[in-house]
């Protein structure tokens, strides 16, 4: 997508206008926070800006250039404007995405949700094994990892598991990954070596702060009651068990894993803080004309996005249909293939709709 002149003018003389209202000293103290703001946002788009600009001036050169009659002159011109145009071609696509709408959510920290799915007790299993390969992930991108709940299976693995993922760009890089994610595989169970197919669930939503959603308390029937299952020592015994139902909307989450009542309060209400905050997202998302439907896929809890092959030792994504003979690798928390094509495929899908 080529960037006109005119708009590229624009955004470096908003940027040197930023700069100049913070140099001069007279800005109040909220006034300086949103222009320092704002100045932080456009100065990486004004230097990409200004890279367009410089190598679109240096191909006007060296078309002059190729027009000398000295022959060696314009071979050289030549070999110039092919370097050129590679180096054109990218800093044009690097400013088109710098102007793509950004996601607000994109710098939030997420919740991760993974939920067993058809299958039993290999389904269980599997979840298990997803929740490792992103705790490993997170491990590699330096994000912190606090577990909010969790319903383990009698014979291993999860039913259900919640988590929060704190760190930098958390919920950019993994809001991909919700969906149906399937495994073809030779249970442990299985005496006759038949590969069986189970599912797990795997929902991200960007975490809510108190100042995006507002819940009055009138609006909420919260429940104590007495822990049930495995939880350790004292769990069991005393009521600090916590349901918290949104009357409103129905939304219904329930927190037992802490001793405490108090610290489920908390869990269950950033639950459900981030649930309406995610329902509120796909309100408005659903509410504007034409609303994008990616190649990457809807993020619909209920879509299969991808296939985990153990006898094969491969891994699929359907949405973009890519195949890594990785498996193994992948299990481990080496996600940054994957991820990064679902990434390229967004923003290349994004970036054709702009130019239609």
């Amino acid at each position: 997508m080529k960037i006109p002149a005119d708009r590229i003018a624009a955004i470096e003389a908003r940027r040197d206008e930023l700069q100049a209202q913070m140099a001069t000293g007279d800005l109040s103290g909220d006034r300086f926070v949103a222009v320092s703001k704002e100045y932080a946002e456009i100065e990486p788009v004004a230097l990409a800006a200004g890279e367009v600009r410089r190598l679109r001036a240096e191909a006007e050169s060296l078309a002059l250039m190729a027009q000398e009659p000295d022959e060696e002159m314009r071979a050289l011109a030549a070999e110039e404007l092919r370097a050129n145009e590679t180096a054109l071609a990218d800093a044009e696509r690097g400013l088109a995405l710098s102007l793509l709408p950004k996601d607000a959510a994109d710098a939030r920290p997420a919740m991760l949700e993974i939920r067993a799915g058809v299958g039993g007790d290999e389904a269980a299993l599997f979840a298990g094994d997803l929740l490792r390969m992103y705790q490993r992930y997170a491990d590699r991108m330096g994000w912190k990892i606090e577990l909010i709940s969790s319903s383990e299976s009698e014979f291993g693995g999860f039913k259900e598991v919640v988590l929060s993922v704190t760190g930098t760009g958390v919920f950019a890089k993994l809001k991909f990954e919700s969906g149906v994610h399937r495994v073809q595989r030779v249970p442990a169970t299985e005496a006759g070596g038949r590969i069986h197919t189970s599912a797990a669930t795997v929902a991200v939503l960007p975490e809510a702060e108190e100042a995006d959603i507002r819940i009055d308390d009138k609006d909420l029937r919260i429940d104590i009651y007495r822990a049930s299952g495995p939880g350790g020592q004292g769990v069991n015994t005393t009521d600090s068990a916590v349901r918290i139902t949104h009357l409103p909307t129905g939304t219904i989450v329930i927190q037992q894993d802490e001793r405490s009542q108090i610290k489920n309060k908390a869990k269950a209400m950033k639950v459900l803080r981030t649930r309406l905050y995610e329902a509120e997202r796909d309100r408005l998302a659903s509410a504007r004309a034409g609303a994008r439907q990616s190649m990457v896929g809807s993020g619909d809890r209920s879509e299969r996005i991808r296939t985990y092959n153990f006898p094969q030792g491969r891994v699929t994504d359907h949405r973009i249909n890519l195949t890594l003979h990785r498996l193994p690798e992948v299990m481990e928390g080496e996600l940054d293939e994957l991820i990064g094509a679902l990434v390229a495929q967004d923003e290349a899908d994004r970036l054709a709709q702009l130019d239609s």
